[in-house]
C-alpha cells in the first residue's frame, strides 16, 4: 500500500500493454465472444455452463487465461473439506479458531466474512479464481467469462450478508490484491477540467479495506473519508451499496463522496466514470450495490476536513416493569426528536427484550462537556423516577478522543479492549478491527430484517404509535435504531448529494434504520459437531418476522438498505431503490445487456434463475 500526505498525482494507470494483451487474446476465444449487439437489438441471454457441461473450458483454455493474468489464476478448494474428513482434528480446530479473525477470512480466496444464512445460502468457493493485481487481470477474466458463458463472481472484502461474493461452479474475480492507496491534494476527475473545482481526494484500489483507508487518510494525512463503521468492510463494496459510517449524518453517504471510478464493463472495456464521462454508469455505481453493472477496480473519494475530536456516549437504562419500559421508549423517542436529529450524532439506540435501553452513540463537532449537556434532560427525567429506572454507566459513559487517532490501535484502546489486532505473525499494523464487530466474523445468519423509519413518525401526532410499535416488536425480538443510517436532520448539502445517488429516496427523510437480526457462531454444513443450528435459526427468524411486522404497520411502503436487509425481501426493487429502479434497469441494459454480472436481488437479477445460471423467458 502506498499512501502519502500530499501526493497530487493519480494512481498509476492500468498497464496499457497488459490491457491490450488481454484484448488481443479474444480471437483465440469462441467466435463472436467480444461482439456487442446493436443498441436496438434484443439482449441475448444464454444459460451459463457448469463444470460437467460440454461447454466448460478445457484445461488448455484455462492455461491460456492463466498466462494472460501472469499466473494469477488458481484452482479453489474449500478449507472445510478437511473438516468433513476429520472434524475432530487439529487442522479443523485451527480453521474454526482462525474464522474469528476477519483478516484471515478476507485473505482466503475461498472464504467470506459471513459463512451463510440458514435456508438461504452457504459460502461456497468458486472453481477457479483470478487473484487480480491490476486492471488487465480483471479485463482478461471478464472476457473469458463472457466468451465461455461462465457464472462470474466478484469479491473484495467479502462482507455481503446476501452471499453475493460467492457462488459454486463459478469463476471468481478476487480484487483483494488491488490495495493501492494514494492521496491527492487537488483532484479533478478525468474530462472535468474547467467544470469541476480541484479538491482533496483519495484513490483506493478495489481490494482496500476501511481500516487501511482510515489509516492513510485520517491517521497519516489528517483528513476524513466517509466510509464504513466496521473497519474490515471492503471499500469498493460499501461505496457501491451506498455506504453508511458512524458519522453519515454529518458527511453523508460514502457513495455521495465518490468523485470517479475505474470500471471494467461486460464488454471488457475499461471505463473511467464520473460526472463528466459515462455519467449514467457513474450514477448507477452510487448505491445500486456491487456486482451488477461492472467490476470497479479503483475509486476516488472526496476527503473532508477532519474535526479535532470524536466522542462516544455509552450507558444502559433498565426499566423495572413492562409499563416503565413502555414509558422509557416514549422518553427516548421524545429525546431523539428534540436532541439527536443533528449532524453531531450517530450510531445506535438498542431496545433488547429485557426492558432496557442500551445507548451506544458517537458524536463529532462537540466537546465532552457539550455532549454531556445534550443528554442531561434525559438523565434528569430518568432520575426523577428512580423507582422505575436504573441507570448503569461506567467510566466510559462520555468520552472524547483525538479524531486523528479514532481508528488507530492506540495503547488506551488496546488496554480497554476496544480494538483487536490481526494475531497472525507478520500481519500489518493496520490490520485492526473494533472488538464490538467480532461477533460478525464467521457468523451464520439466522434471520435479518430492516426498515427505514421516516422522521414523520417522531412528530407529536405519531410518536405514541411508534412507541407502541417498538414496545410490541421487542416482545418478539430486540430492535436496534441506527441513527447514522438515516439523513433526517443532516445539512441540506448532504441531503442533496444523497439525492444524486441511486439509493432509495426514503433515506433522505429517515431518522433511523431499524435493524433486527440473529446469528450463530461459525458453522458449516457437513462438518460433524459444527453444523448450523437450523431449528434455533427457524425459531429466531419467525420471531424477527413478527417483530418487524409490528413496525411495518406504521409504514405506508417498506423501504430499506440493500446491504443490510432480508435475503427473502419480496419487494426488493421497490424496497432498495424505489423510484430509481427504472433508471437503474436502463443503465443495466446499456452496459450489460446480456446479464454477465449477476448477484442475488441485484439490478436485472429478475431476468435470471435464483442461482444466476438460467435466463428467465
Amino acid at each position: 500500500m502506498a499512501a502519502g500526505r500530499a501526493d497530487p498525482g493519480r494512481l498509476r494507470a492500468p498497464g496499457r500493454r497488459r490491457v491490450l494483451q488481454a484484448a488481443a487474446a479474444l480471437p483465440l476465444l469462441p467466435a463472436g465472444a467480444g461482439a456487442q449487439p446493436p443498441p436496438d437489438a434484443a439482449p441475448q441471454r444464454h444459460p451459463r455452463v457448469r463444470p460437467a457441461d460440454p461447454g466448460w473450458p478445457t484445461e488448455g483454455q484455462w492455461r491460456q487465461l492463466g498466462q494472460q493474468v501472469g499466473g494469477r489464476l488458481q484452482a479453489v478448494a474449500s478449507p472445510f473439506d478437511a473438516c468433513r474428513t476429520e472434524p475432530g482434528g487439529a487442522a479443523c480446530a485451527q480453521l474454526f479458531e482462525s474464522l474469528r479473525n476477519p483478516y484471515f477470512v478476507s485473505d482466503h480466496v475461498a472464504l467470506t466474512q459471513t459463512l451463510g444464512w440458514v435456508q438461504a445460502w452457504t459460502s461456497s468457493p468458486s472453481v477457479r479464481a483470478v487473484a487480480a493485481r491490476e486492471t488487465a487481470d480483471v479485463v482478461a477474466a471478464v472476457n473469458f467469462a463472457r466468451a465461455h458463458r461462465l457464472r462470474l463472481v466478484v469479491k473484495g472484502g467479502g462482507h455481503s450478508y446476501q452471499g453475493t461474493s460467492n457462488a459454486p461452479d463459478s469463476l471468481l474475480v478476487w480484487t483483494r490484491g488491488m490495495r493501492e492507496i494514494a492521496m491527492h491534494g487537488a483532484f479533478v476527475p478525468q474530462g472535468c477540467a474547467g467544470r469541476v473545482a480541484p479538491q482533496r481526494a483519495v484513490s483506493l484500489g478495489a481490494g482496500a479495506l476501511w481500516a487501511q483507508a482510515y489509516d492513510a487518510v485520517s491517521t497519516q494525512a489528517g483528513g476524513y473519508v466517509q466510509g464504513g463503521g466496521c473497519m474490515t468492510v471492503g471499500v469498493a463494496g460499501l461505496v457501491q451499496s451506498g455506504g453508511f459510517g458512524s458519522f453519515s449524518r454529518r458527511y453523508g453517504l460514502a457513495a455521495a463522496s465518490l468523485l470517479e471510478a475505474e470500471v471494467v464493463t461486460a464488454d471488457g472495456q475499461v471505463r473511467v466514470a464520473n460526472a463528466c464521462t459515462h455519467p449514467e454508469l457513474f450514477w448507477g455505481l452510487k448505491g445500486r450495490g456491487g456486482g451488477s453493472l461492472g467490476i470497479v477496480t479503483r475509486l476516488t473519494l472526496r476527503v473532508h476536513e477532519l474535526p479535532s475530536t470524536f466522542g462516544a456516549v455509552n450507558f444502559k437504562v433498565q426499566a423495572r416493569s413492562p409499563a416503565a419500559f413502555r414509558q422509557l421508549i416514549g422518553l427516548t423517542l421524545d429525546f431523539c426528536h428534540q436532541a439527536l436529529l443533528s449532524p453531531h450524532w450517530g450510531e445506535q439506540l438498542r431496545f433488547p427484550r429485557d426492558f432496557a435501553l442500551q445507548v451506544s452513540m458517537v458524536f463529532q463537532g462537540l466537546t465532552r462537556r457539550q455532549a454531556q449537556a445534550v443528554w442531561q434532560p434525559l438523565r434528569e427525567a430518568l432520575a426523577r423516577q428512580r423507582e422505575d429506572f436504573d441507570v448503569e454507566e461506567g467510566p466510559l459513559s462520555v468520552i472524547t478522543t483525538p479524531a486523528r487517532d479514532f481508528w488507530a490501535p492506540t495503547l488506551p484502546k488496546r488496554v480497554l479492549g476496544l480494538v483487536r489486532r490481526d494475531p497472525r505473525p507478520g500481519a500489518p499494523a493496520t490490520n485492526v478491527y473494533w472488538a464490538g464487530d467480532e461477533g460478525q466474523v464467521g457468523q451464520v445468519l439466522h434471520g435479518y430484517e430492516s426498515a427505514w423509519l421516516p422522521a414523520a413518525l417522531l412528530q407529536p401526532d405519531r410518536r405514541e404509535a411508534l412507541a407502541d410499535a417498538l414496545f410490541a416488536a421487542t416482545r418478539h425480538w430486540p430492535v436496534s435504531l441506527h441513527l447514522n443510517k438515516g439523513l433526517a436532520g443532516a445539512p441540506a448539502e448532504v441531503v442533496e448529494a444523497a439525492r444524486d445517488t441511486a439509493m432509495n429516496p426514503a433515506v433522505l427523510d429517515a431518522f433511523a434504520l431499524a435493524i433486527l437480526g440473529a446469528e450463530g457462531p461459525p458453522a458449516y454444513p457437513g462438518v460433524a459437531g459444527r453444523t448450523p443450528d437450523e431449528a434455533r435459526a427457524h425459531r429466531q427468524s419467525q420471531r424477527i418476522g413478527l417483530a418487524m411486522a409490528e413496525l411495518r404497520r406504521l409504514l405506508p411502503r417498506h423501504s430499506t438498505y440493500l446491504a443490510e436487509s432480508s435475503y427473502f425481501q419480496a419487494d426488493w426493487q421497490q424496497a432498495f431503490w424505489g423510484a430509481n429502479y427504472p433508471r437503474l434497469r436502463a443503465a443495466k441494459r446499456q452496459y450489460d445487456p446480456e446479464g454477465l454480472f449477476f448477484v442475488h436481488h441485484g439490478v436485472g437479477s429478475e431476468d435470471w434463475s435464483a442461482d444466476g445460471f438460467m435466463p428467465r423467458t
